[in-house]
Protein backbone atom coordinates (compact mmCIF):
# COMPACT_ATOMS: atom_id res chain seq x y z
CA UNK A 1 0.00 0.00 0.00
CA UNK A 2 1.26 3.48 -0.89
CA UNK A 3 0.32 5.61 2.12
CA UNK A 4 1.19 8.86 0.31
CA UNK A 5 -1.64 8.37 -2.18
CA UNK A 6 -4.17 6.88 0.27
CA UNK A 7 -7.42 8.82 0.64
CA UNK A 8 -7.67 9.15 4.43
CA UNK A 9 -11.46 9.50 4.18
CA UNK A 10 -11.49 5.77 3.44
CA UNK A 11 -10.21 5.11 6.94
CA UNK A 12 -13.20 6.91 8.45
CA UNK A 13 -15.51 4.73 6.36
CA UNK A 14 -13.58 1.64 7.42
CA UNK A 15 -13.87 2.61 11.09
CA UNK A 16 -17.65 3.09 10.97
CA UNK A 17 -18.25 -0.13 9.01
CA UNK A 18 -16.13 -2.01 11.54
CA UNK A 19 -18.31 -0.63 14.31
CA UNK A 20 -21.69 -1.15 12.63
CA UNK A 21 -20.87 -4.37 10.71
CA UNK A 22 -23.51 -3.22 8.25
CA UNK A 23 -23.19 -1.01 5.15
CA UNK A 24 -26.68 0.50 5.42
CA UNK A 25 -26.23 1.60 9.03
CA UNK A 26 -22.72 2.84 8.30
CA UNK A 27 -24.03 4.93 5.41
CA UNK A 28 -26.64 6.53 7.66
CA UNK A 29 -24.05 7.46 10.27
CA UNK A 30 -21.65 8.83 7.65
CA UNK A 31 -24.42 10.75 5.80
CA UNK A 32 -23.43 8.88 2.64
CA UNK A 33 -25.34 6.67 0.24
CA UNK A 34 -24.99 2.92 0.50
CA UNK A 35 -23.31 2.65 -2.93
CA UNK A 36 -20.82 5.33 -1.87
CA UNK A 37 -19.86 3.33 1.22
CA UNK A 38 -19.53 0.15 -0.83
CA UNK A 39 -17.36 2.01 -3.33
CA UNK A 40 -15.16 3.34 -0.53
CA UNK A 41 -14.65 -0.20 0.76
CA UNK A 42 -13.69 -1.37 -2.72
CA UNK A 43 -11.16 1.45 -3.01
CA UNK A 44 -9.72 0.59 0.39
CA UNK A 45 -9.44 -3.05 -0.65
CA UNK A 46 -7.56 -1.98 -3.77
CA UNK A 47 -5.28 0.33 -1.77
CA UNK A 48 -4.39 -2.22 0.91
CA UNK A 49 -4.43 -5.33 -1.24
CA UNK A 50 -6.24 -7.08 1.62
CA UNK A 51 -9.66 -8.64 1.94
CA UNK A 52 -11.14 -6.63 4.81
CA UNK A 53 -14.78 -7.77 4.91
CA UNK A 54 -16.89 -10.75 3.93
CA UNK A 55 -20.46 -9.87 3.04
CA UNK A 56 -23.16 -12.17 4.37
CA UNK A 57 -26.86 -12.29 5.28
CA UNK A 58 -26.18 -10.83 8.74
CA UNK A 59 -23.95 -7.99 7.52
CA UNK A 60 -20.25 -7.40 7.03
CA UNK A 61 -17.88 -9.79 8.82
CA UNK A 62 -14.35 -8.39 9.29
CA UNK A 63 -11.44 -10.55 8.22
CA UNK A 64 -8.47 -11.10 10.56
CA UNK A 65 -6.60 -8.44 8.57
CA UNK A 66 -9.37 -5.92 9.31
CA UNK A 67 -9.43 -6.82 13.01
CA UNK A 68 -5.67 -6.32 13.20
CA UNK A 69 -5.85 -2.96 11.40
CA UNK A 70 -8.80 -1.48 13.29
CA UNK A 71 -7.14 -0.60 16.64
CA UNK A 72 -4.48 1.44 14.85
CA UNK A 73 -7.04 3.22 12.68
CA UNK A 74 -9.29 4.03 15.65
CA UNK A 75 -6.40 5.38 17.71
CA UNK A 76 -5.21 7.53 14.81
CA UNK A 77 -8.65 8.97 14.07
CA UNK A 78 -9.27 9.67 17.74
CA UNK A 79 -5.90 11.39 18.10
CA UNK A 80 -6.48 13.55 15.02
CA UNK A 81 -9.94 14.57 16.18
CA UNK A 82 -8.68 15.58 19.60
CA UNK A 83 -5.66 17.46 18.21
CA UNK A 84 -7.58 19.41 15.57
CA UNK A 85 -10.65 20.24 17.67
CA UNK A 86 -10.33 19.07 21.28
CA UNK A 87 -13.87 20.19 22.18
CA UNK A 88 -15.48 18.73 19.07
CA UNK A 89 -18.06 16.42 20.58
CA UNK A 90 -21.77 17.08 20.92
CA UNK A 91 -23.81 13.91 21.56
CA UNK A 92 -26.90 15.68 20.23
CA UNK A 93 -25.23 16.18 16.87
CA UNK A 94 -22.38 13.69 16.54
CA UNK A 95 -23.28 10.12 15.55
CA UNK A 96 -20.43 8.67 17.58
CA UNK A 97 -20.31 4.93 18.19
CA UNK A 98 -18.99 3.41 21.42
CA UNK A 99 -18.11 -0.15 22.36
CA UNK A 100 -18.67 -1.35 25.90
CA UNK A 101 -17.15 -4.61 27.12
CA UNK A 102 -19.21 -6.13 29.94
CA UNK A 103 -20.83 -9.24 31.36
CA UNK A 104 -24.52 -9.75 30.76
CA UNK A 105 -25.30 -9.10 34.45
CA UNK A 106 -23.88 -5.56 34.28
CA UNK A 107 -25.55 -4.99 30.89
CA UNK A 108 -28.95 -6.07 32.22
CA UNK A 109 -28.62 -3.65 35.13
CA UNK A 110 -27.09 -0.60 33.44
CA UNK A 111 -28.06 -0.59 29.77
CA UNK A 112 -31.81 0.18 30.20
CA UNK A 113 -30.96 3.25 32.31
CA UNK A 114 -28.22 4.32 29.89
CA UNK A 115 -30.48 3.99 26.85
CA UNK A 116 -33.29 5.77 28.68
CA UNK A 117 -31.03 8.79 29.11
CA UNK A 118 -29.97 8.70 25.45
CA UNK A 119 -33.60 8.57 24.28
CA UNK A 120 -34.82 11.29 26.64
CA UNK A 121 -32.14 13.68 25.39
CA UNK A 122 -32.52 12.62 21.72
CA UNK A 123 -28.79 11.93 21.44
CA UNK A 124 -27.22 10.63 18.24
CA UNK A 125 -24.69 8.27 19.81
CA UNK A 126 -24.85 4.51 19.31
CA UNK A 127 -23.65 1.78 21.65
CA UNK A 128 -22.37 -1.72 21.03
CA UNK A 129 -22.08 -4.17 23.93
CA UNK A 130 -19.34 -6.78 23.62
CA UNK A 131 -19.17 -9.91 25.81
CA UNK A 132 -16.67 -9.89 28.65
CA UNK A 133 -14.64 -13.09 28.53
CA UNK A 134 -11.87 -12.23 30.98
CA UNK A 135 -11.20 -10.82 34.44
CA UNK A 136 -8.42 -8.65 32.96
CA UNK A 137 -9.54 -6.68 29.87
CA UNK A 138 -6.41 -4.52 29.68
CA UNK A 139 -5.29 -6.05 26.36
CA UNK A 140 -8.63 -5.15 24.72
CA UNK A 141 -8.34 -1.57 25.99
CA UNK A 142 -4.69 -1.24 25.00
CA UNK A 143 -5.40 -2.57 21.49
CA UNK A 144 -8.40 -0.27 21.00
CA UNK A 145 -10.88 -3.16 20.74
CA UNK A 146 -13.23 -1.49 23.22
CA UNK A 147 -13.74 2.00 24.62
CA UNK A 148 -14.51 0.94 28.20
CA UNK A 149 -14.93 -2.25 30.20
CA UNK A 150 -17.40 -2.73 33.03
CA UNK A 151 -17.33 -5.53 35.57
CA UNK A 152 -15.92 -7.01 38.74
CA UNK A 153 -12.11 -7.03 38.51
CA UNK A 154 -10.74 -7.81 41.99
CA UNK A 155 -7.27 -9.02 40.94
CA UNK A 156 -6.90 -6.17 38.44
CA UNK A 157 -7.99 -3.59 41.02
CA UNK A 158 -5.24 -4.78 43.35
CA UNK A 159 -2.68 -4.67 40.53
CA UNK A 160 -3.66 -1.13 39.53
CA UNK A 161 -3.40 0.06 43.12
CA UNK A 162 0.11 -1.36 43.30
CA UNK A 163 1.09 0.25 39.97
CA UNK A 164 -0.18 3.69 41.00
CA UNK A 165 0.40 6.47 38.49
CA UNK A 166 2.32 4.14 36.17
CA UNK A 167 -0.84 2.14 35.37
CA UNK A 168 -1.98 2.47 31.76
CA UNK A 169 -5.66 1.96 32.60
CA UNK A 170 -7.95 3.66 35.12
CA UNK A 171 -10.68 2.12 37.28
CA UNK A 172 -13.66 3.93 38.81
CA UNK A 173 -16.23 2.31 41.13
CA UNK A 174 -19.83 2.22 39.85
CA UNK A 175 -21.91 0.16 42.28
CA UNK A 176 -21.67 -2.86 44.53
CA UNK A 177 -23.93 -5.77 45.34
CA UNK A 178 -23.84 -9.25 46.81
CA UNK A 179 -24.09 -12.78 45.49
CA UNK A 180 -27.17 -14.87 46.26
CA UNK A 181 -28.01 -18.51 45.75
CA UNK A 182 -30.88 -18.96 43.29
CA UNK A 183 -33.30 -21.79 42.58
CA UNK A 184 -36.67 -22.21 40.88
CA UNK A 185 -39.71 -21.29 42.93
CA UNK A 186 -40.99 -24.88 42.99
CA UNK A 187 -37.66 -26.35 44.14
CA UNK A 188 -37.84 -28.57 47.23
CA UNK A 189 -35.21 -26.43 48.97
CA UNK A 190 -37.28 -23.28 48.36
CA UNK A 191 -39.65 -24.40 51.11
CA UNK A 192 -36.96 -23.77 53.72
CA UNK A 193 -36.16 -20.19 54.80
CA UNK A 194 -32.49 -21.06 55.26
CA UNK A 195 -30.30 -22.96 52.81
CA UNK A 196 -27.90 -25.12 54.76
CA UNK A 197 -24.40 -25.92 53.62
CA UNK A 198 -25.22 -29.64 53.52
CA UNK A 199 -28.28 -29.09 51.30
CA UNK A 200 -26.33 -26.73 49.08
CA UNK A 201 -23.47 -29.18 48.51
CA UNK A 202 -25.85 -32.09 47.93
CA UNK A 203 -27.62 -30.30 45.06
CA UNK A 204 -26.52 -30.02 41.41
CA UNK A 205 -25.16 -26.66 40.28
CA UNK A 206 -24.67 -24.32 37.35
CA UNK A 207 -21.32 -22.50 37.39
CA UNK A 208 -20.92 -19.16 35.60
CA UNK A 209 -17.40 -18.62 34.26
CA UNK A 210 -16.62 -15.98 31.62
CA UNK A 211 -13.25 -17.48 30.81
CA UNK A 212 -14.24 -21.12 31.27
CA UNK A 213 -12.31 -21.52 34.50
CA UNK A 214 -13.04 -24.61 36.60
CA UNK A 215 -12.55 -22.85 39.93
CA UNK A 216 -14.34 -19.60 40.79
CA UNK A 217 -15.32 -17.53 43.84
CA UNK A 218 -17.90 -20.06 44.98
CA UNK A 219 -15.53 -22.99 44.65
CA UNK A 220 -12.84 -21.09 46.58
CA UNK A 221 -15.31 -20.33 49.38
CA UNK A 222 -16.34 -23.99 49.60
CA UNK A 223 -12.72 -25.10 49.55
CA UNK A 224 -12.11 -22.91 52.59
CA UNK A 225 -14.92 -24.82 54.32
CA UNK A 226 -13.40 -28.14 53.16
CA UNK A 227 -16.46 -28.79 51.03
CA UNK A 228 -17.20 -29.00 47.31
CA UNK A 229 -20.22 -28.90 45.03
CA UNK A 230 -21.26 -30.99 42.05
CA UNK A 231 -21.21 -28.77 38.98
CA UNK A 232 -23.49 -30.20 36.29
CA UNK A 233 -23.18 -27.31 33.82
CA UNK A 234 -20.73 -24.45 33.25
CA UNK A 235 -21.88 -21.46 31.17
CA UNK A 236 -20.42 -18.05 30.37
CA UNK A 237 -23.54 -15.93 30.97
CA UNK A 238 -25.61 -15.24 34.05
CA UNK A 239 -28.77 -15.12 31.90
CA UNK A 240 -28.18 -18.68 30.69
CA UNK A 241 -27.64 -19.87 34.24
CA UNK A 242 -30.85 -18.19 35.39
CA UNK A 243 -32.87 -19.76 32.56
CA UNK A 244 -31.50 -23.24 33.28
CA UNK A 245 -32.24 -22.92 36.99
CA UNK A 246 -35.75 -21.64 36.22
CA UNK A 247 -36.50 -24.92 34.43
CA UNK A 248 -34.51 -27.48 36.45
CA UNK A 249 -33.57 -28.53 39.97
CA UNK A 250 -30.07 -27.09 39.69
CA UNK A 251 -28.87 -24.20 41.83
CA UNK A 252 -26.70 -21.28 40.81
CA UNK A 253 -25.11 -18.20 42.36
CA UNK A 254 -25.97 -14.83 40.79
CA UNK A 255 -25.49 -11.14 41.58
CA UNK A 256 -28.58 -9.93 43.45
CA UNK A 257 -28.85 -6.90 41.18
CA UNK A 258 -29.01 -9.15 38.12
CA UNK A 259 -31.87 -11.25 39.51
CA UNK A 260 -33.94 -8.08 39.92
CA UNK A 261 -33.07 -6.84 36.43
CA UNK A 262 -33.45 -10.18 34.63
CA UNK A 263 -37.26 -10.29 34.49
CA UNK A 264 -37.11 -13.80 35.97
CA UNK A 265 -37.41 -12.83 39.64
CA UNK A 266 -41.07 -14.02 39.96
CA UNK A 267 -39.95 -17.54 38.95
CA UNK A 268 -36.89 -17.66 41.19
CA UNK A 269 -36.19 -17.86 44.92
CA UNK A 270 -33.10 -16.25 46.44
CA UNK A 271 -31.35 -17.53 49.54
CA UNK A 272 -28.16 -16.33 51.23
CA UNK A 273 -25.14 -18.38 50.25
CA UNK A 274 -24.22 -20.67 53.19
CA UNK A 275 -20.74 -19.24 53.49
CA UNK A 276 -18.74 -16.06 52.85
CA UNK A 277 -18.41 -14.68 49.32
CA UNK A 278 -16.68 -11.45 48.25
CA UNK A 279 -18.87 -8.42 47.61
CA UNK A 280 -19.19 -7.59 43.93
CA UNK A 281 -17.56 -4.23 43.22
CA UNK A 282 -18.60 -3.28 39.69
CA UNK A 283 -16.18 -0.80 38.18
CA UNK A 284 -15.62 1.20 34.99
CA UNK A 285 -12.27 0.62 33.29
CA UNK A 286 -10.71 2.73 30.52
CA UNK A 287 -7.33 3.44 28.96
CA UNK A 288 -5.37 6.43 30.25
CA UNK A 289 -4.90 7.77 26.71
CA UNK A 290 -8.65 8.50 26.66
CA UNK A 291 -8.56 10.43 29.91
CA UNK A 292 -9.16 13.85 28.30
CA UNK A 293 -10.81 12.78 25.04
CA UNK A 294 -14.20 14.62 25.00
CA UNK A 295 -16.31 11.80 23.57
CA UNK A 296 -14.79 9.30 25.99
CA UNK A 297 -15.32 11.66 28.92
CA UNK A 298 -18.98 12.00 27.93
CA UNK A 299 -19.35 8.21 27.77
CA UNK A 300 -17.87 7.70 31.23
CA UNK A 301 -20.06 10.45 32.67
CA UNK A 302 -23.18 8.95 31.08
CA UNK A 303 -22.38 5.53 32.59
CA UNK A 304 -21.84 7.07 36.02
CA UNK A 305 -25.15 8.94 35.75
CA UNK A 306 -26.96 5.74 34.78
CA UNK A 307 -25.55 3.98 37.85
CA UNK A 308 -26.40 6.98 40.00
CA UNK A 309 -30.01 6.92 38.80
CA UNK A 310 -30.29 3.27 39.82
CA UNK A 311 -28.43 3.10 43.10
CA UNK A 312 -28.39 6.64 44.48
CA UNK A 313 -25.63 8.60 46.12
CA UNK A 314 -23.74 5.64 47.57
CA UNK A 315 -23.89 3.67 44.32
CA UNK A 316 -24.84 0.61 46.32
CA UNK A 317 -27.43 -2.14 46.16
CA UNK A 318 -28.01 -4.77 48.80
Amino acid sequence: MNFRTLDLNLLRVFDVVMFERNVTRAAARLAMTQPAVSNALRRLHQATGEDLFVSGPTGMTPTPQAEALWPTVRAALSGLSHALDPQAFDPRQDAQGFRLLMADAAAAVLMPALIRGIEQQALQVTLRVLPLGTRDPRPQLEQGQTDVALGFFPELAAALQAEGDSAVVCLDPLYHCGYVCVMRRGHELARHPVLTLDDYCAAGHVRVSFAGRQHGFVDAALQGLKRQRRVVLTVNEFATAARVVQQSDLLTVLPRSFVSASGLAPDLVMRPFPGALPRIEVGLLWHRRDQQQPAQRWLRQAIHEAAQSLFGGELAVA
